[in-house]
């Protein structure tokens, strides 16, 4: 009998880990996964997807080309694990001035966001939401359930025997005859997508990855009635039953995944000077982000081990960025396509001289 070498070792099933695999699969590639018990940063997650930075008014870099292909590639996940997780929702940005109405107005007539921006200021009264300046829409927005995809792709991996749940100890980890191995398993390649948990890959730790805590709220409030996403600071995103996800902060010096009262106070603070109802705290979540200091993901193939690769920093866009660098990693290593100096780890290794050669 054949011994069975796959096309791929995939390390970390979040949101990097899963799209990867799911872009591997789409490809008809054979996969193995291995990752930890814990879901990690991605469960925590407000799932959102917006192509505009909404503080400095400026568009993602390639942004149509994001959006579109989140729009083709969760769908084709909901069909593979038979749960909906994809929601287009429209995003509001609340205004605070007249000077917050014109800077809106003046960006969205700019012709690389008339996709994006609205052109209108809108007035709907919600209940509960005041807003006398009125509200800023960005279009193509939404957001992905991310623990359930979390939850019910691992399911999906485990019932066709392509997981493995587990520490991965990197000292088993092996090359030979061009493959690696780890414990039974062979592979042509390995890709790491293990977020934050990177810092103790000793392929991958010279890496410049940051983690940014982030932590949210999910309350009930049954007198907020909003069909739409609130953004004003922090995001206000209806799920369903009078739930509302409630985010986010940003601490780049706690690195543990415990929920915080300051935290909650913080969010508590500003969720008040937006909405007008009584509500309850259902609950606290917070997770390591895996960030980058130059703001840029970490992808590429390691400056040694030709069959190593990387897939990680991709921050607080994840939900948008983890399709669309899976498919640049995905095509890099399969049709030797470069990958953009800008996301490459390349750049990291030439500053510290240790490029491929």
């Amino acid at each position: 009998m054949t011994e069975k070498i796959y096309d791929y070792i995939v390390v970390g099933a979040g949101l990097a880990g899963i799209s990867f695999t799911e872009t591997l699969l789409q490809n008809n590639k054979s996969v193995f996964v291995f990752c930890e018990k814990d879901l990690g940063s991605s469960v925590v997650a407000g799932g959102l997807f917006n192509s505009v930075i909404l503080k400095r008014f400026t568009l993602v870099k390639d942004a149509q080309n994001q959006i579109d292909l989140l729009k083709n590639f969760y769908p084709l996940i909901e069909k593979r694990i038979n749960k909906k997780i994809y929601f287009e929702l429209p995003t509001l940005r609340k205004l605070s001035s007249v000077e917050e109405q014109n800077n809106f107005t003046t960006t969205s007539d700019r012709p690389l966001f008339q996709n994006f921006l609205s052109s209108e200021i809108i007035f709907k009264k919600y209940k509960s939401v005041e807003s006398p300046f009125g509200f800023g829409e960005i279009k193509q927005t939404g957001y992905v359930d991310c623990e359930l995809l979390v939850t019910s792709y691992r399911q999906y991996l485990e019932d066709n025997h392509m997981l493995q749940k587990g520490k991965f100890d990197y000292t088993l980890l092996k090359e030979e005859d061009d493959l690696v191995m780890y414990k039974d398993v062979k592979a042509k390649n390995i890709v790491f997508c293990e977020g934050f948990i990177m810092k103790n890959n000793p392929y991958f730790s010279d890496l410049p990855l940051d983690g940014a805590k982030g932590e949210l709220l999910l309350i009930k409030a049954d007198d907020l009635d909003i069909d739409v996403i609130i953004k004003a600071g922090l995001f206000v995103l209806p799920v369903g039953d009078n739930l509302y996800k409630i985010g986010a902060t940003y601490n780049w010096e706690d690195k543990t995944n415990v929920p915080t009262e300051e935290a909650k106070e913080e969010l508590l603070s500003e969720l008040k000077e937006i909405i007008t109802c009584d509500f309850e705290v259902i609950e606290q979540f917070a997770g390591i982000r895996p960030t980058v200091k130059d703001r840029k993901s970490l992808v590429g193939q390691h400056h040694t081990h030709k069959n190593i690769y990387l897939l990680n920093g991709l921050g607080t866009r994840g939900v948008m960025l983890a399709p669309y660098l899976s498919q640049k990693l995905f095509d890099f290593i399969e049709f030797d396509i470069p990958l953009e100096e800008e996301i490459n780890i390349e750049r990291i290794y030439r500053k510290s001289s240790k490029s491929i050669t």
